[in-house]
């Protein structure tokens, strides 16, 4: 596309005679993201309208108890301690951000009374800083009012070390000032395009100072709230068993007027993926179900069975169920701790290892035989939007190559067929969550590795342990006391900066972050 084309396009918009939606349609399908194509038109003078909720209620309450299934339970309901999305979807019923993604990719406001554009002074434009208006009229389920004491406050709270917080990424490399009580200003080391991402969506979830700052540092996993939450949210708390269940009920303050429609939740956790899925779609005990890793032939038989009270949902998102290899030493303990950054692994430091791994993976076979519609095969880490996805990545399927690098490398077969080299063996520890696809693909996998010589030791754990919040949990994902481990990990904004975050060395875990 030419300027020329550009410009007619955006002289449409102008006029009425094209959305803005079906413009970032439009430019998504160029290759461009949506937070990009709102930028393009920015630059042309064409300010963003606020979304239009397609939802439009006449009066808030009446709609029963709204009852969620989560295979997978919170363990805590503080949002800048979640270690997986049953903790964040857990906070998020009581807790808000600034702002949140639209399924577009368009912010749209929370807590804010505006989203910050070039045109309203919100954002800077040599990209240093971003300035966010709050509103007026938002309280603390415990009365106190919302301002931007509060804002700043997370800010200092999740970028201390010392408090051990997961969205530190978010909050570390920048610095946040109060402007007025109901305006605070969030500045950049350096210029940056993306500046979404502090106090916005998933990791933006933003929780009251009053309670919090006795709490702030050191003393950060002691405070009572991580709990009982105070928030801002639709719901305000009435109970919490971690790993089993969370409540609450219609907030009657809540500053959206005519919200929520529904008079309590319920978010029940624990069970497998197939009793979630048959819950809501067969015997209609609940009413949503998230996350139904299970197999896609499993799924639709329950959807088209005579008593069929639900339907699936599937959407292409950013997500991704990958193979993790562990470049540490899981079984040699440094300093008190396992998987330390002081330690190599004994067999992944080879190269080869690593080559005939990846070749050992048969994605097409798991695709086919156990996700079906719910999941594609691919060899990139980051899938969505179209504009970061690479077209130079491959993945193969080929046990002969591997066979082929590692004999080439020195791994000879013993009598037993498991390949050895300077008295080290191929044997590995592969671990998940238990359910059938993740079982099913660790099966395939060590299938093919058998056939290359390679020794692998399955291990299943319990999902509300392998996702654990606890510290103490040596089974834990973010332990990861195994050579190898998969689970799914989460693109929660357009932009894929945060989401490749932990791929950097500051976000490993340790003793000494907690």
């Amino acid at each position: 596309m030419d300027e020329r084309e550009l410009r007619k396009l955006v002289a449409a918009v102008k006029t009425g005679r094209m959305s803005r939606r079906a413009f970032v349609y439009r430019m998504v399908g160029l290759g461009l993201t949506a937070p990009y194509a709102g930028q393009l038109l920015n630059h042309f003078g064409v300010a963003q309208a606020a979304t239009p909720a397609e939802y439009k209620p006449t009066k808030g309450g009446g709609g029963g108890a709204l009852k969620l299934l989560f295979w997978q339970a919170p363990t805590l309901l503080n949002p800048h301690f979640a270690v997986g999305t049953k903790d964040q979807e857990g906070s998020r019923i009581f807790y808000e951000p600034l702002a949140a993604w639209d399924p577009d990719g368009n912010l749209v406001p929370v807590l804010a009374a505006e989203i910050p554009e070039i045109e309203n002074g919100g954002v800077a434009p040599d990209g240093m800083s971003v300035t966010w208006k709050l509103k007026n009229d938002v309280q603390w389920h415990d009365g106190r009012p919302f301002t931007a004491d509060d804002v700043v406050f997370n800010w200092q709270y999740a970028a201390d070390p010392a408090t051990a917080a997961t969205t530190i990424g978010s909050y570390q490399n920048v610095t946040v000032e109060k402007v007025d009580p109901l305006t605070v200003r969030v500045r950049f080391a350096k210029p940056t395009p993306f500046w979404a991402d502090a106090f916005v969506g998933q990791f933006g979830m933003i929780i009251p100072k009053h309670l919090f700052e006795p709490y702030k540092g050191a003393n950060s996993r002691a405070a009572p709230a991580d709990l009982k939450p105070i928030g801002t949210g639709p719901y305000r708390f009435v109970d919490f068993k971690p790993g089993d269940l969370v409540k609450g009920e219609r907030n009657p303050s809540y500053h959206l007027s005519d919200r929520p429609y529904f008079d309590t939740i319920e978010m029940k956790g624990g069970g497998d993926a197939v009793s979630a899925a048959r819950a809501v779609l067969q015997t209609g005990e609940y009413d949503y179900a998230w996350n139904l890793q299970v197999e896609d032939e499993i799924l639709a038989r329950l959807e088209a069975g005579a008593s069929a009270r639900g339907r699936v949902e599937i959407v292409a998102g950013g997500s991704i169920e990958h193979i993790e290899l562990n470049n540490t030493d899981p079984w040699s303990e440094v300093d008190g701790e396992r998987s330390s950054v002081k330690t190599k692994h004994p067999l992944f430091s080879d190269r080869a290892v690593r080559q005939a791994l990846a070749l050992l993976i048969d994605r097409a076979s798991v695709e086919a035989h156990i996700y079906g519609r719910t999941g594609r095969a691919t060899g990139n880490f980051i899938n969505n939007p179209p504009r970061f996805v690479s077209k130079n990545t491959r993945w193969e399927f080929n046990i002969d190559r591997a066979n082929q690098v590692l004999e080439e490398a020195g791994w000879k077969r013993g009598p037993d067929g498991i390949r050895e080299k300077d008295r080290k063996r191929l044997k590995l520890v592969f671990q998940t969550s238990i359910n059938a696809p993740r079982q099913k693909t660790q099966a395939i996998v060590k299938q093919a590795c058998q056939k290359a010589g390679i020794d692998m030791e399955l291990k299943s754990v319990t999902p509300s342990v392998y996702f654990s919040s606890d510290a103490a949990n040596p089974d834990t994902y973010g332990k990861f006391y195994a050579d190898v481990q998969m689970f799914t990990t989460n693109l929660t904004a357009p932009d894929p900066g945060f989401f490749m975050r932990q791929f950097l060395t500051s976000e490993v875990a340790s003793k000494d972050n907690k």
